[in-house]
């Protein structure tokens, strides 16, 4: 047996162990923006000892419960960002997700979705998250990635404002429908923020993900001798790039489609929620349904007239289809108690899916550029 498989082998695996739910339930979603020392804010809020925290989730990391530990950054404010709605031929639709998951570097989610009858949009059964790094064009990059995925059309949605944006599954779990916040979700706005070279060197560094290995106490050491600073230099970068609200939370991402080592399945279904909202009521509409417990993602994005005019978009998991829509039932009770009219709503549902972190750093742009034989100067907006 080798010394890695002791290291896995020494803790218990299942999401249902006492002490993995209790770090996970914090580990998930809850530790925003950036700390000095994340692990023991995991510590602190789970109750459970920093030691602890750190043997298991680096165990959970080797077994592959969990597929990555990393800061995750508020990206939308440093490259152009935008859901993006593939039309592909059926033929195509297979080769289409395996080129923009494996060779396109700037699309995060794919997903193929489904609707539960032909409606508005169920054409389009390919689905991305695309950033490209600052300077660079949308419109561009997808008619780019249209050719060489044999696509007919794409839509480009971009997020106007932001309402809800964490995935915490496991204290989501059981989750009654109608659960939400007394108040309502507060309003992210999408701005673009330039960075200094020195900024950009310390984020360069401090988004990668962890390995199990660097899961230690000291955690940023490493990571300032990478990007060439002292300790103390780079918690003062990061410290300003907090404040000017680029950095999100430091998250430990389950591995939510397919099935764990363990067997088990922390989601099954995946929804996209839409509803057609009055034009001038998407931000009280989109608080109101951000402050539902379930949604893991709330955006104000304009659908246009190839998906019914939506301007309200939002993401929940769960392991029970029709619980799943029991929830979304009790926010389109809510919107019409609140007094705000849905012209048209909709459901739809992820299929297969892979995630990864799309790129965001200009000179990887400009490398890739180099890579597809494009000139960079072809792509700018």
């Amino acid at each position: 047996m080798t010394h890695t498989q002791l290291q896995i082998e020494s803790f218990p695996l299942e999401l249902s162990d006492p002490v993995n739910a209790a770090i996970l339930a914090v580990s998930e979603d809850r530790i925003q923006g950036f700390h000095r020392d994340p692990l023991g804010e995991i510590a602190r809020l789970s109750g459970i000892p920093v030691l602890q925290v750190t043997q298991r989730i680096a165990a959970l990391l080797r077994a592959g419960v969990i597929r990555r530990v990393r800061q995750t950054l508020l990206a939308t404010n440093l490259a152009s960002g935008a859901l993006v709605a593939w039309e592909i031929p059926p033929g195509c639709l297979s080769a289409g997700f395996d080129y923009l998951f494996q060779r396109d570097p700037f699309s995060g989610h794919v997903v193929i979705r489904s609707t539960d009858g032909e409606t508005t949009g169920s054409k389009y059964r390919l689905w991305t998250t695309l950033k490209v790094p600052q300077g660079f064009s949308l419109d561009k990059h997808c008619a780019y990635l249209m050719k060489q995925i044999g696509a007919l059309s794409f839509k480009i949605m971009p997020a106007r404002r932001l309402f809800a944006l964490g995935v915490g599954h496991v204290r989501r779990k059981g989750m009654e429908p109608g659960s939400k916040s007394e108040e309502l979700a507060d309003v992210l706005e999408t701005r673009s923020v330039e960075l200094t070279d020195l900024q950009w060197q310390v984020l360069t560094a401090l988004k990668r993900e962890f390995s199990p290995d660097e899961l230690t106490v000291n955690l940023w050491d490493r990571r300032a001798q990478e990007a060439g600073v002292s300790l103390e230099e780079f918690y003062a970068v990061a410290d300003q790039l907090h404040a000017l609200g680029v950095i999100g939370r430091f998250s430990t991402f389950l591995e939510h489609v397919k099935p764990l080592p363990t067997g088990e399945k922390v989601t099954q279904y995946n929804a996209l929620f839409h509803w057609a909202v009055p034009a001038g009521r998407e931000i009280d509409a989109g608080r109101q349904v951000g402050r539902f417990h379930i949604m893991t993602h709330a955006y104000w994005r304009e659908g246009g007239v190839e998906f019914g005019n939506v301007n309200i978009m939002g993401v929940a998991h769960g392991k029970d289809k029709n619980l799943l829509l029991a929830h979304k039932a009790a926010m389109d009770a809510h919107l019409a108690q609140v007094g705000i009219p849905v012209s048209y709503t909709n459901v739809f549902w992820g299929g297969r899916s892979e995630i990864k972190p799309s790129e965001i750093v200009p000179q990887a742009y400009r490398d890739w550029c180099a890579q597809q034989g494009i000139d960079p100067e072809s792509m700018r907006q």
